[in-house]
């Protein structure tokens, strides 16, 4: 073998660093999006009980003539 073969454990630490930092910044950004599915369907599923309260608010309005 001549001398321009490179050793595969020859890797910057810089260059390591680099890729955990990805890796992290990665994670991060699917907990957070993992966090905001999590709430929009918390959301998705009190709808139908807030459409409800509405209901009864717009009902109980008209009947007392605030409408």
């Amino acid at each position: 073998m001549d001398g321009t073969d490179v050793d595969r454990a020859d890797v910057d630490v810089d260059d390591l660093l680099k890729i955990i930092l990805v890796l992290a910044i990665a994670w991060l950004l699917l907990e957070i999006f993992g966090a905001v599915l999590d709430l929009t369907f918390a959301l998705l599923d009190a709808l139908p009980m807030l459409i409800v309260v509405a209901i009864v608010v717009l009902i109980a309005l008209r009947l007392t003539d605030r409408i």
